[in-house]
């Protein structure tokens, strides 16, 4: 891969990162190999890096920003604090996951993660959690505070309108926990507790499973959403060209073999994975409530209905 620039650069390139935290480690290394520039990564949530982001606008640090939210890189294009960059290893992203100013680092989807020694059956759609037998069995990761998850909840809505709420209130009824972000509603199920998570982000799921835990990732037939990594270029950066060569690395067959050893579903579609790609889901409508007043009506009626936990 021809990189086109100068690998003599003095000065390091700082990443600011929601994870996964592995990944990026690997990337950095692989990028530093290749082109002999420095990456210094801040890795934290997405909203502890928006928070360190904010509070340095009148002195930004971050040359590359990698968020867990598509809806980040949207809010932050529309502020305009995006460079415009298409790397030309972009050629085999599909449309839906790139735009001029960002581009998918690859991509999570969300579904069922069952405990198979839990006794329960095997669910297959999301009402199979909301049955008897699943009675106070099941967590869910909190929609205000993981991005992915509002927007399961926007994409069951438009998909299946007032019966979506009916769900909610048959799982609320049935005694769904609501945690906090994706690992906490996880682990009481890894840990046998609890039986299954609604909407869980699928690649912890398939990292714990390749460790061993007695877990498996279901996407039910009635459809999912996907929550595509955005990376983008700061206006601010002054290592402009070494910040558009890391995209261009992580976009490369070497780094996107290193984002599906992650358990991610790569943003290319060129490249082979061990886990369902996004061919293989069926996908919800996502999107068209994506504006700020939706999405906070959305959350404040879960809340409303939750707000008991």
């Amino acid at each position: 891969m021809s990189i086109g620039f100068s690998s003599l650069s003095a000065n390091a390139l700082t990443v600011y990162t929601a994870g996964p935290g592995n990944l990026s480690k690997k990337l950095a290394i692989g990028f530093e190999r290749k082109t002999g520039v420095k990456v210094d990564l801040f890795q934290a949530t997405t909203g502890k890096v928006l928070a360190r982001l904010e509070a340095e606008a009148s002195n930004p640090h971050a040359d590359v920003l990698i968020s867990a939210s598509w809806e980040t890189a949207q809010d932050l294009d529309k502020r305009g604090w995006l460079l415009d960059y298409e790397s030309p290893n972009a050629a085999h992203v599909p449309a839906m996951l790139k735009a001029p100013s960002y581009v998918a680092q690859g991509v999570s989807a969300l579904g069922v993660v069952w405990n198979s020694r839990s006794g329960r059956p095997e669910p297959h759609d999301w009402n199979d959690l909301a049955t008897p037998v699943y009675r106070d069995q099941v967590t869910m990761p909190n929609p205000s505070q993981s991005g992915a998850s509002l927007d399961l909840l926007i994409g069951l809505q438009e998909r299946l309108g007032g019966r979506a709420w009916a769900l909610f209130d048959s799982l609320h009824r049935n005694g769904m926990i609501v945690l906090g972000p994706n690992a906490q509603a996880l682990d009481p199920v890894l840990q046998g507790a609890k039986s299954a998570v609604f909407g869980a982000v699928d690649y912890v799921a398939y990292n714990a499973a390749a460790n061993g835990e007695s877990i498996k990732v279901i996407f039910p037939a009635s459809g999912t959403v996907i929550a595509p990594r955005p990376m983008m270029i700061l206006k601010s950066s002054h290592q402009q060209k070494d910040a558009q060569a890391f995209i261009d690395y992580v976009l490369s067959p070497e780094g996107q073999k290193l984002v599906a050893d992650a358990w991610l579903i790569p943003a290319r579609d060129d490249i082979a994975t061990t886990r369902p790609g996004l061919s293989a889901l069926k996908l919800l409508p996502q999107g068209h409530a994506s504006d700020t007043k939706s999405r906070a009506e959305v959350l404040k009626k879960f809340a409303t209905l939750f707000g008991d936990q």
